[in-house]
């Protein structure tokens, strides 16, 4: 318990000190309600943390799920629209903790209603601000296939105004790992929630919500699969080899492409695009980063050792530095 305890405490104290960090600069021009740009990713990565722990094991995993989430593009890009935008955002992974810790044994079918929650609020929520004529994010705002790049490129996108989404760089080799892992052991109900929060963010804006609102909810489930795929990285055996070279192979790739986009924008005429050019570079080493720390455990597995405390030290230090330096470029541009 008191393990727990301070598992708890840790990420809390750290989360609060990175989210200080990123906003202090720009303190002395917030009004009293922009402060909530920092309790809401506080809250939100806490809540993606605590919600983690109901399947990751590793301290490590559930840490960046919830960082993922309170400090990734999606959160911190809200921070374009109203404080309460944030809030929403930040209060979804609390709403579905009843369903994943509540009822067991014969009771399991109220998970179900209980699941439903979270939806439910937050068309409550677009409903009473509309009445009450706070916008906290244009209805109409939507997701289109442009945004799609975002995946790909989330510093680029963000830089370009389009819809902030994506999980920054290294992480996505872990997403890659995660979704493996998800579907080997078949949570539907995971599963479920993620496509059906996924096709309203889509096809949306739908029930009077904002398709933007509506994408905080697969955000959510990918952020906790994202720390599940971490822990598998740190746990794989001799029989995850295939998974830890394939998740390789889609950072290289992802760092060439990045790098070749860099190349194009540097020829474009008087170096207007040099800007983006640059971001694109920094985008491709950050995915070869990923790409080297997953192959270090790789050929660790390869082996037959298991030496937990490096394959913890590579990864740990490669999604920590894709984070602060993310996180601080995004802030920085949006503020």
């Amino acid at each position: 318990m008191v393990k727990r305890i301070s598992r708890y405490a840790a990420a809390f104290v750290i989360y609060t000190g990175f989210a200080v960090y990123l906003y202090q600069p720009y303190f002395e021009k917030f009004s009293n309600v922009e402060y909530f740009f920092v309790v809401n990713v506080i809250v939100a990565a806490m809540g993606s943390f605590i919600l983690s722990r109901r399947w990751v094991i590793s301290f490590v995993g559930s840490f960046f799920a919830g960082a993922l989430y309170g400090f990734g593009p999606f959160m911190l890009g809200l921070g374009r629209f109203h404080p309460l935008a944030g809030l929403l955002a930040s209060c979804v992974p609390w709403l579905f903790l009843p369903a994943v810790f509540g009822p067991k044994g014969r009771l399991r079918i109220f998970r179900v209603p209980l699941a439903v929650m979270p939806f439910v609020v937050i068309v409550l929520f677009f409903e009473i601000t509309t009445r009450f004529h706070i916008f906290a994010v244009p209805i109409n705002a939507k997701l289109n296939l442009k945004d799609l790049f975002a995946l790909a490129a989330p510093l680029v996108a963000v830089k370009r105004n389009l819809t902030a989404f994506g999980f920054y760089h290294v992480p996505i080799g872990a997403l890659a790992m995660g979704f493996a892992m998800l579907l080997a052991v078949k949570r539907t109900g995971v599963i479920v929630v993620l496509c059906l929060g996924t096709a309203l963010a889509l096809f949306g804006p739908l029930l009077n919500v904002s398709s933007v609102i509506w994408l905080s909810i697969p955000m959510l489930c990918c952020s906790v699969i994202i720390g599940e795929g971490t822990a598998g990285f740190i746990s794989a055996g001799h029989a995850d080899r295939k998974w830890l070279l394939s998740s390789t192979i889609l950072l290289m790739i992802l760092a060439i492409v990045n790098l070749l986009l860099a190349t194009r924008y540097f020829q474009v005429f008087f170096g207007l695009a040099d800007g983006y050019a640059r971001l694109f570079v920094q985008t491709g080493v950050m995915y070869i980063v990923g790409a080297v720390s997953i192959g270090i455990v790789f050929f660790v597995t390869r082996t037959g050792l298991r030496v937990h405390w490096l394959r913890w030290t590579v990864l740990t230090a490669a999604l920590a530095v894709d984070v602060f330096l993310g996180a601080t470029f995004l802030v920085d541009l949006i503020f």
